[in-house]
């Protein structure tokens, strides 16, 4: 009778090691196009296959990074724009400061979520589809409200196209079904190049971040911010970084994550003790 633990031991191993291929191949790919990326630190954050894809079948990446008992949720989304190439490589350097915090958060990281527009040559903000991702999301009265803001407000620019319909796109609908899993506390969508900080959502904004300052831009349809901080909920921070393709130094990529933590410290975790007291009365 076949040993069933040596079994089982095989076949983990088995997994871990298609696992850590996968990733390899990802941070072969990631290193060759993102600024401030060495393989190592891409190698380190152990990104692992997600269950989404993009139109060219592309493998969209994650990582969780978990405490034992987490109070927070938090989602990290880098390259929702394809040509914004800083804001991947920031997702990436966030890994492994989470890696290294031990703290009571579980971290859910999605550094590139438009595959097909960070690799291709050249980069692009929309998707394989021309799909401008960040208005593909089904806020109200999308279907009039995008239509109008594409063909009046950005005189029909191809780099914003909204799409035929809301989640038309396979990038768009992976992270919404994951914003339905994971119902995070606090999404933090990484973008460039205006140099800001964008908030959208029910609690106090941080003042900054780094040396991005708060700037609210309003709300677009389609938006992230729109559908996931204004109309579920889930407070959006939208950092903007400098430059598209240059990552802010170190010091200030760890200085724009401590301001951050500072920040949930004292804002989300009064919203969560609010929510145990409220449990606790029924």
């Amino acid at each position: 009778m076949p040993n069933c633990k040596w079994m089982a031991a095989g076949v983990m191993t088995l997994l871990l090691g298609t696992a850590v291929h996968a990733g390899g191949r990802a941070c072969d790919e990631f290193y060759a196009r993102l600024p401030n990326v060495s393989w190592t630190l891409c190698q380190t954050a152990g990104l692992q296959p997600g269950e989404g894809r993009s139109v060219k079948g592309r493998t969209i990446y994650t990582r969780d990074v978990q405490a034992a008992a987490p109070r927070l949720r938090v989602l990290v989304i880098g390259g929702m724009h394809g040509d914004e190439l800083s804001s991947a490589s920031v997702a990436l350097h966030w890994i492994r400061l989470a890696q290294d915090a031990g703290e009571p958060i579980h971290w859910r990281f999605i550094p590139a979520l438009n595959p097909d527009g960070l690799f291709d040559k050249p980069a692009r903000r929309v998707n394989a589809n021309g799909v401008d991702l960040n208005r593909n999301f089904p806020t109200p009265n999308w279907e009039r409200d995008s239509v109008y803001y594409w063909e009046k407000r950005t005189r029909k620019d191809p780099r914003r196209w909204p799409g035929r319909t809301p989640l038309s796109e396979p990038e768009t609908r992976f992270l919404h079904d994951e914003m339905q899993r994971f119902r995070p506390n606090l999404i933090v969508s990484i973008h460039a190049p205006y140099g800001i900080l964008d908030f959208d959502g029910p609690t106090t904004p941080p003042r900054r971040l780094g040396r991005l300052y708060l700037d609210q831009l309003g709300v677009f349809p389609g938006s992230l911010g729109n559908y996931g901080g204004v109309h579920q909920g889930m407070p959006v921070v939208t950092i903007e970084l400098p430059s598209a393709l240059l990552t802010p130094r170190n010091v200030e990529i760890q200085r724009m994550w401590a301001d951050l933590h500072q920040w949930m410290g004292v804002t989300l975790a009064g919203v969560m003790a609010e929510a145990d007291t409220r449990l606790s009365q029924h």
